[in-house]
Order: structure tokens, then sequence, then C-alpha cells
């Protein structure tokens, strides 16, 4: 009897961090689910490429800062896969999607903090929320932290907030999903070089090599540093990993 694939549903998979965690996940022989934000036709791409690998795919539109359409959101993505899978549960939840926020703690604006909230903390809190009831006993959740939570870098005091706030929360899913044998972990990445924040890290050669230098492997990170990391997390071999902060940023100042 052949084994019933994996599902993993990845906000913000069509770009950067996430696209390459959706093809590590392929690459496992996980069937994919990615939310977008606007951007249709990169989503559309990013699920021919998933395909092309041999799995599943699907792309749905989500604002994850709007936590009034996650019941429709939620349904949409059951309904699909009721249609496709004949079950609308999912084993993966990786809460990825988010944005970058440059602004020194005496300039940063009320609107600009409340934006943060909303994007990094509370729709995570709340998204989870509501997957919960058609995650499968056994899944994983993984959220996706920073550096910045762990060390401090001027202008980022509202982002890395967020961060470190997803960070206890996940302690806290590990500790009161323990019953149902869902795992819960955050991986932090260091500074990628990727489009998040406008490209800076890729695309600004001060920052680049600023990065570079206080990492202890002397370089930026780039995707294809995070995704399998994240596909190890929901792997058989990664079961008794649970409530960890897991930074993967070559050693940046240690």
């Amino acid at each position: 009897m052949e084994t019933k694939k994996k599902i993993a549903l990845i906000t913000g998979g069509s770009r950067g961090l996430g696209r390459d965690m959706a093809i590590s996940l392929a690459k496992n022989n996980v069937n994919i689910l990615i939310t977008y934000h606007s951007n249709a036709n990169k989503a559309e791409e990013m699920v021919n490429e998933i395909k092309a690998l041999g799995q599943e795919a699907a792309a749905f539109q989500l604002d994850t800062a709007n936590t009034k359409s996650f019941d429709a959101f939620i349904a949409q993505i059951t309904n699909h896969l009721k249609e496709h899978e004949n079950y609308p549960n999912f084993d993966f939840l990786i809460n990825n999607a988010g944005t970058a926020l440059y602004a020194p703690f005496m300039q940063t604006t009320e609107k600009q903090f409340d934006e943060m909230v909303n994007i990094h903390h509370k729709g995570v809190f709340f998204l989870t929320q509501k997957a919960l009831p058609y995650m499968n006993d056994g899944g994983r959740i993984i959220n996706i932290s920073s550096g910045l939570a762990r060390f401090s870098l001027p202008g980022s005091s509202t982002y890395a907030s967020m961060k470190g706030a997803v960070e206890v929360l996940t302690c806290y899913l590990a500790k009161e999903l323990g019953d149902r044998k869902i795992t819960a972990n955050v991986v932090a990445p260091g500074a990628i070089e990727t489009d998040f924040g406008n490209g800076r890290v890729r695309d600004d050669a001060k920052t680049n090599a600023m990065v570079a230098q206080m990492t202890a492997l002397g370089r930026a990170g780039v995707p294809e540093d995070i995704g399998g990391v994240v596909a190890f997390l929901c792997s058989p071999e990664a079961r008794w990993v649970n409530g960890q902060r897991i930074e993967v940023s070559g050693g940046m100042n240690l």
C-alpha cells in the first residue's frame, strides 16, 4: 500500500527563504501549499517548479496581517485538500511570511509598530490557532525568527521584538501540543541575500561586507542555507527536536 504523502503549508512560499523551503521539502517527497501576498504570477511559477519535482502544489493569496481573512483562507485550503487528497488535513505549518522594518527606536511610529505586530506576531498566533484543527497529530510547526532576536543591530528594535515574541510563543506551542505529538520549533536565519527589506543584504555592498565581517564563515547567507534545515525539522529524523531555537546564521556575532 502506497504511503500517503505529507503536506506542508508555507506562508510566503513564492520567493526568498520560503521558496527554498518549498523546494527542499518537495525534494523530500512532501506536497506543498504556499501563500503569496500579491504576486500571483510568481506564485504560479513556484507551483509549476514544485510539480516538475514530482510533487503536488497549489498557491493561495493571503495577507498574514489580516486575521479576519483567516477563516476563509483555512476553508479554501481544506476544500482544496478534500477535492485533491480526499482529506482536509495537512502535516506541517511553516510560518515564514514577513516584511522588514529598518527604523531607529526613537523614530518608529505606532503605525509601523502595529504593522509589525500584525504580520509577525498576531498573524502567526492566530493563523496557527486556526490551522491546528486541520493539522494531523504528529505534525510540525516551524516559526521563522531572526538572529536579531539574539543580537542587536540599531534600527531593528521593532522587528526583532516581534521575533522574540514568536520564539516565546513557540515554546508554549511545544508544551501545549505535546499530547498531540505536534512539535514546534524556531528557525532563526542570520542575514540572507534575498529581496527581503528591498534586497538590503543582497544588493548593498557595504551591508553585505559588514555581514560577512561579523560572520564566522565569512559571508552573508543565501536562501539555500535555510530550506534544508526546515526540511530536516519536518523529517522523521527530527521527531525528538521540540521547543528549540535553531539559529542558521553561519556564526554571526559569536
